[in-house]
């Protein structure tokens, strides 16, 4: 997306975040695994701005970093988001175009409501302000937008300051401005701070711009849900459920299907391809890649893992970090898969634990398998190769390599290399000896 004057985003994200009981800035809370602000840095970055500039707090490195490379400047006093525009525009001193100011605890506004508000903001030469404004049904704590025939702001009302009638008013303020730079300094110096909480406000602008014959347009937003701010953490619960809303719809859209989309949970960075079959009650952690046509069962769990196209997972199945599943590969029933290579056409069906394995194509691994990977100090590896039979209940234990077409039978404990195409068996001989249970449980009732 492109616009035809120079545009700097000013991000406001210097709050501490006091009401989320936790140590962590505001914007740092994670949706889906990816700090807020990263949320919206991803979208303002698809309006190609000239400037990105975010105001932080003292001492947030953290979130210094998480917003570079692009510029920070820092608001050491807290004395409300007008001061906070101020410093920013210390910054911006040599720029001339459009200033979208946006929260930075206002995650999920979409590219399309930014560039309608930048539009707005254009659509006459008298303009100089738009404000994004919201439709909600009970209006009770926000700013009013108090809208004049023509279709300009005439005030921002806040709750405690509205009348009766103004308080009827459903159409609010969401926080998001887009201002003309060029009178930006000129307005920010008529800002006062008297009020209740003696802080100044960007939302005193449109009418500090009226008095100087600059009108102030409106934008809505078509969504309440995009432009819901964060402030504690039942809010922080609504944004990850909307974010997942957005996900799953975008899944949904290209070609996955999801049974029951309310109890799949992705991470920001899953990615799937089309013809997937997604059963209910599946979490997908980070890093997690899916090919086309998998067919995913039920209460599955990943996180770091890689799954080849008509491959079958599941119920029950976990694949950690490392995991790299082939085509057309069958894990089944409450397996557990870490940092393993599974080639083409293998068979881990049921109650089996892999784990720094490489293990080639058509092996089967029966139940009960596992591979003994850790000796109490360090992880060693497994290596199965092509088309090797394992066992029910066989321990495999690392360092340890299975040949091409070996067979090792069923209660085995396996600690040494396999040629290819042999047979391994380890057991001890079966001892029986008549009449022993009865001659046990005699002797227990009688002392």
């Amino acid at each position: 997306m492109s616009n035809k004057n120079p545009l700097a985003v000013v991000i406001l994200a210097a709050g501490k975040g006091t009401r989320m009981k936790s140590d962590k800035p505001k914007v740092m809370h994670e949706l889906l695994g990816l700090p807020m602000i990263n949320w919206l840095l991803n979208s303002v970055e698809q309006l190609n701005p000239d400037r990105i500039l975010t105001v932080i707090g003292q001492g947030m490195d953290d979130l210094a970093s998480a917003v570079s490379p692009h510029e920070t400047v820092t608001q050491v006093k807290q004395d409300g988001t007008g001061s906070a525009l101020k410093i920013a525009m210390g910054a911006l001193q040599d720029f001339n175009g459009d200033i979208l100011v946006l929260l930075g605890d206002t995650p999920l506004i979409s590219v399309e409501t930014m560039q309608g508000l930048i539009d707005a903001r254009r659509q006459r030469p008298d303009t100089g302000i738009s404000v994004l404004g919201m439709c909600i049904d009970n209006p009770y704590g926000y700013g009013r937008l108090l809208i004049d025939s023509d279709g300009t702001l005439r005030d921002i009302r806040e709750e405690k300051d509205a009348s009766d009638e103004e308080k009827q008013v459903n159409i609010v303020n969401t926080g998001a401005f887009c201002l003309d730079a060029a009178q930006v300094n000129d307005w920010l110096s008529d800002l006062v701070n008297i009020n209740a909480s003696g802080e100044y406000y960007i939302t005193d602008l449109p009418e500090i711009a009226a008095r100087k014959g600059v009108k102030t347009s409106v934008a809505i937003s078509a969504n309440p849900k995009e432009v819901q701010g964060c402030n504690t953490r039942i809010n922080l619960s609504e944004l990850e459920q909307y974010a997942q809303e957005i996900m799953r719809e975008e899944f949904i859209n290209a070609g996955v299907v999801i049974q029951d989309p309310s109890s799949v949970y992705f991470y920001h960075d899953t990615k799937i391809k089309t013809g997937t079959l997604i059963e209910p009650n599946v979490y997908f952690g980070g890093g997690v890649e899916v090919g086309a046509n998998v067919h995913i069962k039920a209460f599955c769990h990943f996180e770091g893992a890689k799954i080849g196209a008509n491959t079958v997972i599941g119920p029950f199945a976990r694949l950690r970090n490392g995991s790299d599943i082939g085509q057309e590969v069958r894990i089944g029933n409450f397996v557990e898969i870490k940092k393993s290579e599974i080639g083409r056409g293998s068979k881990i069906s049921h109650l089996a634990y892999v784990g720094d394995c490489i293990m080639g194509k058509d092996v089967n691994f029966s139940c009960g398998a596992i591979t003994v990977n850790y000796d109490g100090f360090d992880k060693h590896q497994t290596i199965i190769k092509d088309g090797a039979m394992v066992g029910s209940n066989v321990n495999l234990v690392a360092p340890v390599e299975i040949g091409e077409g070996a067979f090792i039978a069923a209660g085995s404990t396996i600690t040494t290399d396999i040629p290819s195409d042999a047979l391994s068996v380890e057991r001890s001989k079966a001892k029986t000896i008549k009449g022993w249970a009865a001659n046990f449980r005699k002797s227990k009732q009688s002392s």
